[in-house]
Parts: C-alpha cells; structure tokens; sequence
C-alpha cells in the first residue's frame, strides 16, 4: 500500500469537480454523499458554471484550488477527463476518483501513463466509503449511515457493491471499494489498506480479472498470517484462459486454474454466488471459528433432516459423529420415536419448544467432536406470535462460544422480525440450504487451513537448472532424462530413427518393448495410432517400427515396459501473471473426456500433493476396486512434490509439460509419457 492510497482513503481534504446544486444530478449526489460523512472535511466544489453552490464558493478550475488535496472527486465526462486528471497530477493531489468509464480510444493508456504514482479509484466506479474514519467518496446514494462492522470489501462490480451495502443482512464494514477497471490503484493495493485498518477481521472480494499478481499474492500472504479470513466470488475467464496450449496440461488446467491454485496456496475461500458471498461473510464475521470436528444440525422436520444430509453429502460438507455420552444426554429430551442422532430431529408434541430445542443445541455443542451448530428451521412468520425458535437461539448463543447459527431452507419465507432480532444478538441467519451449507463448509476448511504446516524454504538447485536450460529444446528422449534428473521415475527409453538402432536399443532395454512416434509435429500419439504396446521379439519391433515409419515418420522412441497402474496426467501450464502451474488430473485417454484435475502453485509439500490427489473425481481408483491392487499414493504424490520442484526451477523456460501418463502401481509411479513445450524469449 502506498502513501497516496492511505491519504486518499482517510482524506482531509477534498474537491469535487462537477458540482452542482441540483441534487437529483451526479454532482449533487457527490456533495449529498460528502456531506453525509462524519469525517471532519475540507471541501473544495469546482464548476466554473457557477460562484457558488449553497453558502459555498465554487472554483472555475481545479487550478484555482488552493494547494493539493487529498482526495479528487471526477465527475466529469471523458472528453475533459485527461485534462482534469492532468491537473490532479501536475497539483500533487494525493488521489482521485474516476467515475466515467472511460472508454474513448487510447484514453485509459494515457491516464495511466500519466498517473501511475496517483492513487485512482475507477475508473467506472461507484467510489469507496472508510466507514471508521466517516468518508463517503460516492457518486451515488447508498445507505447512511453504513454501518461500522469487521468486513472489508473490494468488487469489479459496481452493481454488486450497491447490493452488498444495501442488504438486508445488516453487514458491517471497515472498508468497501468499488474498484472498477482499476486503471492505477488495484485490489491487491486496497487489500493492504484494508488489513492496515484494525476492525477488518474478513475479507470479501468480487473479481473479474487478476490485476498485480505478484502484489496481490503478497496482500494474501498477510492476511493469512494475520488470520483474516477472504472470501472470494471471481466471474468470467482468468488469465490462465488465454495460455491454453496444444498440450493437455493448458486444456486441464482450463481458464479457471490460475484462481484454483491461487485460492488454494493461501487458503482464499471461493464461492459460487453472492448469495453464497454474503452467507459465508456473515458467518465469519460473527467472530466465532471452528475448532476440531464437523456440523451438528437440530432440525423440526424430518424431511428437511433428510434433505439437509442430501445436500451436505453433495456439498462435502461433514456431519460429527456423536459420542455415547451426547447420545445419552439427548435421549430423555426426545419424544419416543425420535432417535439421538446427528442431524437431529426434535419434533415431537411441540411441547416447551424453547427449552427443548436449547437443551438439544447445547448437548450438540457441547460435544467434543462437534465444531459448528447450526438450528436448522424455517424461520417464518408464526402467525400464532410463537417466538420460540429465536428464543431457543438466543439462549444457545449466550451459553456457547462455538460457532452457531440459523440455517434456513427458503430465504423468501424468512420473517425479517426474527432474522433481525437473530443478527442483533450477533447470531447468522444463513439464507438458504446449500449456500448455508457451503459457508458453514467454509468455516471448518478456514479452520483446516490454518492447520496446514508451512512449506519450508525449498531451495534451488542453480547447478541443475542451468545446465538443462542451457540445453532447451529437449529432444524427446532428453525429456525422460529431465523427468528422472528431477526425481520422477520412467522407464528406459532410446531415440532412434531407423531399423537397425531400435532393434540394437531394444536389446539393450530389454523384452518387452514399447516403440512410440516422435514425430516432432505429433502431440497425443495415441491419437494418431502413434503407440505400439507390448512388443516381445524382434519380428514384432520391426513390423511395428515399418507401419510407424511409413505413416508418421522414421523418428521413434524405444521404451522399456511399465507395470500396470492407475492412469494419472500430470503437467505444468504457464499462466501469464502466476507463473507455471503444477496440473493433477485423470490420465491416458480420459485426460480431456472427464475433466478431472486439480491445479496448485509451486512449490508443493507432500500434504498438499495428497490433497490434490483427493480432489479428483477418480480418487476411489488408487485405493484399489473390483480386486486391483491399491495404488502407491506416496509414490505418486512424491512424484507431484517433484515435478513442483522442475517448474520452480525451470518454469521460466517452458509453456507447458505433460507426464501423461504417469502409472500409479502398487510399487510405484512411472511416467511412460512425456510432452514439453518450450517458451518463446520474451
């Protein structure tokens, strides 16, 4: 963060170029909104139509301002926009505001040439508001006051600001930017500001775009070491869309890789909708973190117990087994026919709701392998004025200290009556079953990832990396060399390009032998009928190397066979602003049918390669199914660290590399394929 950021957001002097009296006008919501802010202002209205604007005298020029200011306010249309943000540089004003879009020709280039050492917020914006400090830098009406709360929040979308500040959930907030197209000042800049401020205990982002990769990983770092949580909603295609590359690796990682690796190394929680978003920001702003164990639910309807348990099954979302002892504590509470089980129902006569239902909360809670609970009931309006569930919520809230929380099933039947009186108290009312579900899944995966131990410093082999840069491009066979100078394991394989050197080589690999294409223009070999398996005399080499000759060309490799095993890819893809990538996912023929891969960020440890390893759909097949043998899953994830290790190294050098596949046997992973792509100079 920069000098001129934090004297932009916690400004003392401000001008506001296009004012007007009339408030129904963009300048007159900028002075209606500058006037609301608590803060203590001095405030400079520049219109040359005008003398004054109320009791206030209004300046011709931003020149005519006396001395620099903390903060411009742009209201101004594109054709005097590089004007007036010439005036704010040439004056040293320490930021601005840009609430135009911008758009004519070459405009936004000459902006940021002009003002790279200026703080400006847009443009296309709707502003920013510090809430503790009392500026409100708005070009439209928003609520006032905003209430003061824990979440900071940094959105590309102007729309989605209004409606996060204008919720009925009632969020309290340190910080909120409407970022723009963050032209100069990105969201890993506010990022900073916002954990510089003390109240900011969560973080909510809405991205378009990745904008200062290397800032914002920095930003994210801190956060993660000073315990704040972020929340993150990204829409449309990231950068790494636009690396996609012949190799299976570009097309496995997709366009959403980069945010996948990203999030995961420093534990960003990703949601699906802003419905999810505020769910989720609710819940961790509520200051109350999970501690061991999973979700315990008390539910008034034995239907929605079941589909709660559908839903969290789907979601991944755990429920805690209960001990004996809390079992034999809910017992006697139940009506007969109810069993002391986790989800719980609780229904019966519907006598004494409210000490029934506080008395089975707290028996959840006090569980030890319960770490969140949740009433899980439809909160409507009880036309009788029955008010037994908040009262049942109240009561657990001032006897608990673990997570809790109202789960609602239909956000439209919620009585605002009861939620508001819920979220007063501090207790969240989660708006829905799965987005409910999905934040209550945040919560214990923050609680997983901060237990995750660091990776230690993972130095560079500067011997090893040099000598095979120095050596790019890599024929194909060299490509196996650097696959076992790194550690992974492959099988003997010899170049060759005519008869007698691949009968030569497979005598000396050894029976039997596999012969492939290495045609350079020749990427999925398959494909192309490309592979040869299973070749046991030499009558069988040479009918096979005479068929690949003739249609793909002399050039083939002689390889020695591999155990069976499970089919894994694994690979590499360079994203434009991250870096390389390091790509898990389905191997052989089913790499791009399935679609089933998981993405990380150099360097990896060998936690975070098995976890990787268990995100993937066909997981269940390491561990053995109908008779295989389980699969080395050490081995394999060995082979993951590894490779992290060659893209830490050589990552620079390479657009992409395949090992597809690599055989996860019961003794071992052994990559039999292998494609790189060597990067262009820059």
């Amino acid at each position: 963060m920069t000098d001129a950021l934090w004297a932009m957001l916690h400004a003392r002097s401000v001008a506001v170029v296009g004012a007007s009296p009339n408030a129904d006008s963009f300048g007159g919501r900028m002075l209606t909104e500058l006037a609301r802010s608590p803060a203590r202002l001095r405030t400079y209205l520049v219109n040359p139509r005008y003398d004054r604007i109320g009791e206030q005298r209004c300046h011709p020029s931003l020149d005519d301002v006396p001395g620099a200011v903390d903060l411009v306010l742009l209201g101004v249309p594109d054709r005097a926009l590089e004007s007036q943000v010439d005036a704010v540089v040439r004056r040293g004003d320490r930021g601005a505001v840009i609430f135009g879009s911008a758009s004519q020709p070459g405009l936004r280039e000459r902006i940021v040439a002009r003002a790279a050492d200026t703080a400006l917020c847009g443009a296309g914006c709707m502003g920013f508001v510090n809430v503790p400090y009392g500026l409100r830098a708005l070009g439209y009406l928003e609520p006032d006051p905003l209430p003061a709360g824990p979440v900071a929040l940094v959105t590309h979308s102007g729309s989605a600001f209004s409606a996060l500040l204008r919720t009925r959930r009632g969020l309290g907030f340190t910080l909120a930017v409407s970022s723009g197209q963050e032209l100069v000042t990105t969201t890993a800049d506010y990022l900073g500001a916002a954990l510089e401020m003390p109240g900011t205990r969560v973080i909510a982002l809405l991205l378009e775009t990745l904008r200062d990769a290397e800032r914002f990983r920095s930003a994210l770092a801190i956060a993660a070491v000073r315990d704040v949580p972020v929340v993150a909603l990204t829409v449309g295609t990231s950068s790494a869309g636009r690396a996609m590359v012949a190799a299976h690796s570009g097309a496995l990682a997709g366009a959403d890789g980069a945010w996948e690796a990203l999030f995961d190394a420093y534990g960003v929680h990703r949601v699906d909708d802003l419905d999810e978003l505020v769910d989720t920001l609710e819940l961790f702003a509520a200051g109350r973190r999970a501690g061991r164990g999973a979700l315990a639910t008390v539910h008034d309807s034995g239907a929605e117990r079941a589909l709660t348990v559908d839903v969290a099954a789907r979601l991944g979302v755990p429920f805690a087994a209960l001990t004996d002892g809390t079992r034999q504590r809910l017992e006697p509470l139940l009506d007969a026919g109810l069993r002391p089980e986790n989800p719980l129902d609780v229904w019966g006569t519907g006598a004494d709701t409210r000490g029934l239902f506080g008395a089975c909360l707290r028996a959840l809670h006090d569980d030890p392998g319960v770490a969140a609970v949740a009433l899980a009931v439809d909160l409507v309006p009880e036309f009788d004025g029955d008010e037994s569930y908040v009262d049942a919520a109240l009561d657990t809230a001032a006897a608990t200290s673990k997570p809790f929380a109202v789960l609602s099933s239909v956000a439209s039947a919620i009585d605002p009556r009861a939620a508001f009186s819920l979220r007063a108290a501090g207790i969240p009312v989660l708006e829905g079953l799965p987005t409910g579900l999905r934040a209550l899944g945040h919560l214990l995966a923050d609680r997983d990832y901060r237990a995750r131990p660091p990776i230690t410093e993972t130095d560079v082999d500067h011997e090893r990396r040099d000598r095979w840069a120095a050596r790019f491009p890599l024929r194909p066979a060299d490509a196996f060399a650097l696959l076992r100078d790194y550690g992974i394991s492959t099988p003997d394989v010899r170049a060759a390009d005519d008869l007698g050197t691949v009968l030569r080589a497979a005598a000396e690999v050894g029976w039997p032998v596999v012969l492939k294409t290495a045609a350079p223009d020749v990427v999925h070999k398959t494909d192309v009928g490309g592979v040869r398996l299973g070749l046991h005399t030499a009558e069988a080499v040479t009918s096979a190397y005479l068929d690949l000759a003739a249609r793909l060309g002399p050039q083939v490799l002689v390889s020695g066979a591999a155990p069976d095993g499970v089919e894994i890819a694994l690979g590499l893809v360079r994203d434009p602003q991250l870096g390389p990538l390091v790509v898990v996912g389905a191997g052989g023929v089913l790499v791009e049918l399935l679609h089933d891969r998981a993405v990380a960020l150099p360097p990896l440890d060998r936690g975070r390669a098995h976890a990787l390893l268990d995100r993937l759909t066909i997981r269940p097949l390491l561990d053995g199914v109908r008779g295989r043998p389980a699969a080395d899953r050490d081995a394999l994830a060995t082979a993951i660290v590894r490779l992290g290790q060659l893209a830490l190294e050589l990552g620079d050098h390479l657009t992409a590399l395949d090992v597809n596949p690599i055989l996860a046997g019961p003794h071992g992973a052994v990559a039999v394929d292998v494609h790189l792509e060597r990067r262009q100079e820059q």
